[in-house]
């Protein structure tokens, strides 16, 4: 007799697909583990400064600080914009938290990754490697958050209008028949 059909998400808790998708990203970071040497790895002058530190202090830094207080900001976001609507209001719904979610996350996510051309650190071996200073790091960061913000309002705009464009068709079609 062959076994139901979802006998392995029941045992393992997820599809065969996770497993293995998982399966190898450990594989792949074996690997890099592998390749990189543990001379590398785990240089006893520099210790701060080996990727298995950096990997542990980020993964320990994202869910001891960053994913609280993501999660905080996230239901404090929809608290404030919780949808109040009366009976009477015939508006498309539109939710806008992830047209503020996504703007919000892609600023933060480029200023973890540009930070320290930000702040300027390490200006000399900068300017030394490649010729040109790191002043203009935070103002193209301020740049793209507002590119983001502009296209994220841009995104909510067309979806509220098409939403209004098909309320308002929705309306002449009741009021025809």
């Amino acid at each position: 007799m062959s076994a139901p059909p979802g006998w392995f998400r029941q045992i393992y808790g997820a599809r065969l697909r996770h497993l293995m998708v998982l399966t190898g990203c450990f594989l792949l970071a074996g690997y890099a583990v592998l390749a990189l040497g543990p001379d590398q790895l785990f240089d006893s002058d520099v210790w701060w400064q080996s990727p298995a530190v950096w990997f542990l202090g980020g993964a320990i830094v994202v869910d001891l600080v960053l994913f609280p207080l993501c999660s905080a900001t996230d239901r404090a976001l929809k608290a404030v914009l919780r949808d109040e609507r009366t009976p009477h209001r015939r508006g498309p719904r539109v939710p806008i938290v992830n047209y503020i979610r996504v703007p919000v996350l892609a600023s933060g996510l480029l200023l973890l990754l540009f930070f320290p051309g930000i702040i300027e650190q390490g200006k000399s071996s900068h300017l030394a490697a490649t010729g040109h200073t790191q002043e203009p790091f935070l103002g193209r960061w301020l740049w793209l958050t507002v590119l983001f913000c502009c296209l994220s309002i841009l995104a909510y705009a067309i979806r509220y209008g098409a939403g209004r464009l098909r309320t308002m068709r929705s309306i002449e079609r009741e009021r025809d028949d």
